[in-house]
């Protein structure tokens, strides 16, 4: 019985990381990109600490080789090239965001129905961590909440595993998808990116800034911290913080910059 079975049939199993032998070259390879027959690139966007008016991460977004859009990217991912992909982002991701001499947190984005092998996966992203000298503690995985996972209590498995490894986890556009409490009960993510259509408007919308304030005290009980994304306004930035919420992102902070990060000083800070 491999170390996965056994991992799904009881859940405080530890996934085994060791070097597995006898892995196929589909496997083995994919963390360097084989295969995959189209390029992609990286535009990295600022989460900033509003408060102490500073960057807290860089978000990797997907962009394509000229810097064309992420859907044009990901209309080319398939079942057949998704696992692949996934791990090929990782890799690239923290390649670059070495190479650019970035000192803040790496947001990586990640497919959770691509972790069909997670002792792979992981082991991937840990080496690509070493050879390219990206502490682990800066290394932020966010899962996007609006993907259906059929199997909550294992994908809950799986993140755990990712904290375990020193890795910071997080769950993206909560509120907007399938899980949300449900998911949040069988796992505490070191962070939740409350969606934008939550923030669209705030100050403006009675129920939303309702919502948010106690999800906001939701997550300080359960030690969890709040990134508000999709910030667009000088208002919904002033709504946020009379929330308690002081990690934001969006266009009113800095757009994405392509093959580069946004440094501090070219950050508007509102207020």
């Amino acid at each position: 019985m491999t170390s996965l079975t056994m991992a799904r049939s009881n859940p405080s199993f530890p996934i085994d990381f060791t070097p597995l032998q006898g892995t196929s070259n589909d496997c083995a390879n994919c963390g360097q990109g084989a295969r995959l027959d189209f390029g992609f690139e990286y535009a990295y966007q600022p989460i900033v600490d509003v408060a102490r008016r500073t960057i807290y991460a860089h978000e990797a977004l997907v962009r394509g080789p000229q810097g064309e859009s992420a859907a044009s990217v990901l209309a080319q991912v398939n079942e057949h090239n998704r696992y692949r992909f996934d791990q090929a982002c990782r890799v690239k991701a923290i390649k670059g965001a070495s190479a650019l001499g970035m000192t803040e947190h790496l947001s990586i984005n990640f497919l959770p129905n691509a972790i069909y092998k997670p002792e792979l996966c992981i082991r991937t992203t840990l080496e690509a961590a070493r050879v390219h000298g990206f502490p682990l503690e800066r290394i932020i995985f966010e899962v996007t909440e609006g993907e259906r996972v059929e199997d909550g209590p294992w994908f809950a498995e799986i993140l755990r595993e990712y904290q375990r490894c020193g890795f910071k986890t997080a769950i993206d556009d909560f509120g907007a998808g399938y899980a949300g409490l449900s998911l949040l009960a069988d796992f505490q993510p070191d962070l939740i990116k409350l969606d934008m259509g939550l923030i669209r408007n705030l100050d403006a919308d009675r129920a939303r800034r309702t919502i948010v304030r106690h999800l906001a005290r939701m997550c300080e009980e359960m030690n969890i911290q709040v990134i508000a994304e999709g910030v667009e306004t000088v208002p919904e930035h002033d709504a946020l913080r009379e929330a308690g919420i002081h990690l934001m992102q969006g266009y009113l902070f800095a757009r994405p910059s392509f093959q580069a990060v946004v440094p501090v000083a070219s950050v508007v800070f509102a207020g």
